[in-house]
């Protein structure tokens, strides 16, 4: 397991890591991590590692996109000082070309995505040497969609920076392309974007994976 004792893990991105947390900071009890894979990965890790004494923080805002992001990037990450920082953003991005297609300010197209991104991920490196990039995703299994054609476009860009800068990538589509194999779409997030408590579980399972998360420890 690549987390160490007393380390801080925060998680930033849209309204999949959002998921209701409380606000103004995402930590704490009752609820607030939210509902989603954030409070999955938390819960797993006091359950399976309770004397690493991990500290989860969830500061994903619902409906943003990586403009967004950049635009609180000081407060809610670099502010809070975390030792690990995993960022999911992208969905947004492009949601809002297909279900807002006139509204052209709302879209950020994939050479403003892969700027911003890049930006963020370099402006972070020098404080925050663990960080995790985790891809957009949309629960449809046919690849020839016209979204999910593009959602794997920004997909294939997070990877792109995470290999350019040594961060840790995990591919959120391929995990959940294993599953969609057996389930129907919807079956795992009614509008294709938002998953239910078994998405968020294949979420929590990939991110764990690729920290070295031992799901046998005794």
């Amino acid at each position: 397991m690549l987390l160490h004792k007393g380390q801080k893990l925060l998680f930033i991105g849209d309204s999949i890591t959002d998921c209701d947390r409380v606000r103004p900071t995402g930590e704490g009890l009752f609820g607030a991590l939210g509902k989603g894979y954030v409070s999955l990965v938390d819960a797993l890790l006091q359950a399976v590692y309770p004397d690493l004494g991990i500290r989860v923080i969830n500061t994903g805002s619902s409906g943003n996109n990586v403009v967004d992001l950049q635009a609180r990037w000081q407060e809610d990450v670099l502010d809070r000082k975390p030792d690990w920082l995993s960022i999911m953003i992208g969905t947004n991005d492009v949601w809002r070309q297909y279900d807002t297609p006139f509204i052209k300010e709302w879209h950020v197209y994939a050479d403003k995505y892969e700027a911003t991104l890049r930006a963020l991920v370099e402006q972070t490196k020098p404080h925050i040497s663990n960080l995790v990039l985790m891809t957009p995703f949309y629960l449809e299994s046919n690849e020839q969609d016209a979204m999910r054609k593009t959602m794997d476009e920004y997909g294939a860009i997070v990877k792109k920076i995470a290999e350019d800068t040594g961060a840790m990538f995990v591919d959120t589509q391929a995990a959940f392309n294993v599953v969609l194999k057996d389930l129907y779409s919807s079956t795992l997030a009614w509008d294709r974007v938002h998953p239910t408590q078994a998405g968020h579980a294949v979420l929590a399972r990939a991110f764990l994976n690729k920290i070295g998360f031992d799901w046998n420890r005794g």
